[in-house]
């Protein structure tokens, strides 16, 4: 008959414990879901978040969520470069906005209320008066009726490079987008001027806004993971130049 050996309880505890642990799942970095990591740059995806989720514009800048002049060169020598995107079953009401954000304020009346000074609402949310300087074409403005809420990224455009094979979730969440530089308040007559047109083929009149413009495009793009074309890839080049180093 052999030898018995006898483990203590406290030794029988540890090697239980030991065994359930090799039993989890992996941690991803930072304490996350490995799956949710995994998942979160595919198309079904909502909108990406911004480290920290500070939808306020960092100083000197008039939208929320840019990246420096240097990190937005790296990021456009990264995006993928393509032809033109077919606009077949394009309709801006597959990208739903304006969406609701609460206390009966929809996504243009929080912008308006963020890019304005001295702005005031009513019961209903709606921005009554305020100021407003047009970052495209530096023009003060006093009343709210004479602004627009431009995507930085124009829907159609952002369908041409890569939203068509969005779901709806992610569509809703580009179109009404907070937290990164897509969502402005300009002159009703620059958005209209501007239409649907990338920066080749459109530019901001005044050429002092070209270097914000240039970084909140290109940080947009980049975070949406969509393509640009040789055209707007050089003229975007240009306008990160005027930003110095």
């Amino acid at each position: 008959m052999g030898r018995q050996i006898r483990v203590s309880g406290a030794v029988l505890v540890a090697l239980l414990l030991a065994a359930a642990a090799g039993c989890s799942d992996p941690v991803a970095p930072g304490g996350g879901d490995p799956k949710a990591s995994a998942s979160a740059g595919s198309p079904s995806a909502t909108a990406p978040k911004s480290p920290g989720g500070d939808a306020k514009p960092a100083s000197g800048d008039v939208l929320p969520g840019m990246v420096s002049a240097a990190e937005a060169r790296t990021r456009l020598a990264a995006l993928k470069v393509a032809p033109v995107g077919t606009m077949a079953g394009y309709s801006r009401d597959r990208f739903t906005h304006w969406a609701q954000q609460g206390n009966k304020c929809d996504t243009r009346e929080v912008v308006l209320k963020r890019d304005g000074t001295e702005v005031t609402q009513d019961a209903e949310c709606k921005a009554v008066s305020g100021n407003w300087k047009s970052l495209y074409d530096g023009v003060v403005v006093t009343e709210a009726g004479k602004m627009d809420i431009d995507h930085m990224v124009p829907l159609a455009e952002g369908w041409r490079s890569g939203a068509a094979g969005w779901d709806s979730a992610r569509r809703k969440a580009f179109a009404n987008d907070l937290t990164h530089p897509q969502l402005l308040a300009v002159t009703a007559a620059s958005n209209r001027s501007k239409g649907d047109q990338s920066p080749d083929l459109w530019q901001p009149p005044d050429k002092a806004s070209w270097c914000q413009y240039g970084r909140a495009w290109t940080t947009v793009k980049s975070t949406y993971e969509l393509t640009v074309t040789e055209p707007e890839k050089k003229m975007l080049t240009t306008m990160l130049d005027t930003c110095g180093s």
